[in-house]
């Protein structure tokens, strides 16, 4: 199985750079795409229906602003929009899907820079989740986390770590609470199969010509239980993928062979 995250920066913008063309050549299993920045009437329908996929939306109060979506070749057996909290659902950041024995979470975190109001805010919701995910494994439920964590957790996860730790985004604060996932027992499983390798990154700044020259942060990830470990094919990301300020990152899982098709 093929599971795909990505930040899309514009769910309309995407669709007029190639998208159905990059889904039709990769047809994931599931793709999770962030920062929709639409309602779903605004969808355009040919993205929305993509022949053999469902398509599921969380979209955010605020027009133009955040949101998730996923596409899925089987149906799932149980889909939530957000995470029960009226604070972080008003902005639809989470989407949740269940596929047979796995909870696939859909995320797109909050950015810390708009000031303390929303660096507590970010701080909040990283918690908030970190609490369900300590749910899932603590009832044994294999878990996949994906999505923009709009946080580089160690050095080697962004170019310039040194010109950035006054940054939101690298701040030892924010890098604390990213590892409390860690911590819980999550694994960051692009690095455990990538250790101490340098320069894969998943988001550029579109100014100072960054993603040329390769001045990028690794803020997107999967995130997988570990129950999961021994089922990972590949995790791999995909730099190539033009269209959005961030690239996809993949994620190649053995079938459960208990599965029905």
């Amino acid at each position: 199985m093929q599971w795909l995250t990505w930040n899309v920066n514009g769910i309309r913008a995407v669709h007029k750079k190639g998208f159905l063309d990059f889904f039709q050549r990769i047809a994931p299993d599931v793709l999770c795409i962030q920062e929709t920045k639409a309602q779903p009437d605004q969808v355009p329908g040919e993205m929305s229906d993509i022949p053999g996929y469902g398509f599921h939306m969380h979209s955010a109060q605020r027009k133009g602003y955040s949101g998730v979506a996923t596409w899925t070749r089987r149906v799932p057996q149980e889909v939530r929009e957000g995470v029960g909290a009226a604070e972080f659902d008003a902005e639809g950041r989470v989407l949740v899907t269940r596929h047979e024995d796995i909870y696939l979470y859909n995320i797109y975190f909050p950015n810390g820079s708009g000031g303390p109001e929303r660096l507590e805010y970010k701080k909040n919701f990283y918690f908030h989740l970190r609490d369900l995910f300590a749910r899932h494994l603590a009832a044994g439920e294999p878990l996949v986390v994906c999505g923009d964590f709009n946080t580089a957790h160690e050095p080697i996860d962004l170019a310039r770590p040194r010109e950035n730790e006054k940054n939101s985004g690298f701040m030892p604060v924010e890098r604390e609470w990213l590892g409390t996932y860690f911590t819980l027992g999550l694994v960051d499983i692009f690095r455990r199969l990538h250790p101490g390798e340098p320069g894969h990154y998943s988001w550029w700044d579109y100014r100072f010509s960054a993603r040329d020259r390769n001045i990028g942060w690794r803020i997107d990830y999967f995130m997988i239980s570990p129950d999961l470990v021994d089922r990972v094919e590949d995790c791999r990301i995909l730099p190539e993928v033009t269209g959005s300020d961030h690239c996809p990152v993949l994620l190649a899982l053995r079938d459960n062979p208990s599965w029905k098709g």
